[in-house]
């Protein structure tokens, strides 16, 4: 019962602690611009460019695509974040030689970048009803919201493997811009995968936010909870399968950073 009492303690403190860290906090209305303006720009470039370019009338698709594939911002951008920003402030060998349980570290920090996708991916669907005309009289939102809680746990499980690269190099900023643009294509957020290649099929079927996006258009059809059931546990899975290679690749990498000595470089 301690051991479980103070894993939660640990949980918590990491989560908020680690949050708060990630942001700083020096100028919260920083923050609020990237929840707030970064979704709608986004939105307004890829609704209007695909709606002008493709002559369909129907916004609808790039919409949903959109305010689902801003989760990747959170799951990719902050997990990375909270996992490197201990190598960039030096915090790094503290967290690997303490005997806390590490899963539980990492897991805390996955839960609040969860949160804030989730919320991202709400303004998103805001600026999307409000500004963009999309039709949610025929949505059920407990379905849509269960749809944006697993896409993007989903994503961060993605985020996690791409943390891991940050213990044993410090360009992977680089590699998080290359694979975020990446889903912005392969995930169907604003192709329709029915009309790319097969092997562009394939790759989309390995990747998060493939399976959730689908499953908000069909929502915002009029399906039900049962209809997208199927998308949704194959979402989950995909996440939770690069959570658990990402923290099993963390452990190798570990040994990999403390024998090139990279632990600390920043």
């Amino acid at each position: 019962m301690k051991t479980l009492s103070n894993n939660l303690r640990l949980f918590w403190q990491g989560a908020l602690l680690s949050y708060i860290a990630l942001f700083h906090w020096m100028r919260p209305i920083q923050y609020m611009a990237s929840k707030i303006i970064m979704p709608l720009a986004q939105m307004f470039f890829f609704v209007y460019l695909g709606t002008f370019a493709t002559g369909e009338s129907n916004a609808a698709f790039y919409i949903v695509g959109n305010a689902l594939q801003i989760a990747a911002v959170s799951g990719i951008y902050g997990m990375t974040m909270s996992i490197g920003g201990d190598r960039d402030s030096g915090t790094l060998g503290y967290i690997l030689g303490t005997p806390a349980n590490r899963f539980v570290v990492f897991m805390g920090r996955a839960f609040m970048n969860i949160l804030d996708g989730a919320l991202g991916v709400v303004i998103a669907f805001a600026w999307g009803v409000v500004l963009m005309g999309l039709d949610l009289s025929h949505t059920n939102i407990f379905a849509l919201a269960l749809t944006i809680i697993i896409t993007t746990i989903s994503t961060c499980g993605l985020g996690l493997l791409m943390g891991c690269l940050s213990l044993i190099t410090v360009n992977v900023m680089f590699v998080n811009n290359f694979v975020y643009f990446l889903l912005l294509i392969f995930s169907g957020a604003n192709v329709r995968l029915d009309q790319v290649p097969a092997w562009v099929q394939v790759t989309s079927s390995v990747l998060p936010l493939t399976r959730g996006i689908s499953a908000a258009r069909l929502l915002v059809q009029g399906a039900s909870l049962t209809e997208v059931m199927p998308l949704l546990l194959g979402e989950l899975a995909v996440g939770l399968v690069y959570a658990l290679l990402g923290y099993l690749l963390f452990a190798v990498f570990e040994v990999e950073a403390k024998k090139r000595g990279t632990l600390e470089v920043f």
